[in-house]
């Protein structure tokens, strides 16, 4: 059964042709119920990006940290043919995890606005969200 269908059985009973104001103010409830499940589920996802954005962000962190902790035991003229692809690696990953990062809080803003905007058009859902 999907969500339409259960919305439908859990709507008050009436007779074909004639809608009760309890009916149709049941069923902006829901609508503006799942609304914000929708909003919150992307909201979700937006925070698995961001977490996923900030280790992608401290790997290439940690390996520099390695580089100059050992940098005693080479020299780097000796290993520049190594040395040169590894930072642009990481150069590169800490550029995606930025932009990761980046993206889901200008999303997570976004939902936080739209979740706002629920609250203020039905003031009994308010008191549900915080």
């Amino acid at each position: 059964m999907n969500g339409d269908e259960e919305i439908l059985t859990q709507l008050p009973d009436v007779s074909p042709g004639v809608v009760s104001e309890e009916g149709i103010d049941c069923l902006e409830e829901k609508i503006i119920l799942s609304e914000v499940q929708l909003i919150l589920a992307e909201k979700r996802t937006s925070l698995a990006a961001l977490r996923t954005g900030i280790a992608v962000f401290a790997l290439p962190l940690s390996v520099l940290g390695l580089l100059v902790a050992t940098s005693k035991y080479y020299e780097v003229s000796a290993v520049l043919h190594w040395l040169v692809p590894l930072l642009v690696i990481c150069a590169g990953l800490a550029g995606l995890g930025g932009y990761l990062v980046f993206k889901s809080l200008g999303k997570l803003h976004k939902h936080d606005r739209l979740v706002r905007e629920l609250k203020l058009r039905n003031k009994q859902i308010s008191r549900f969200i915080d």
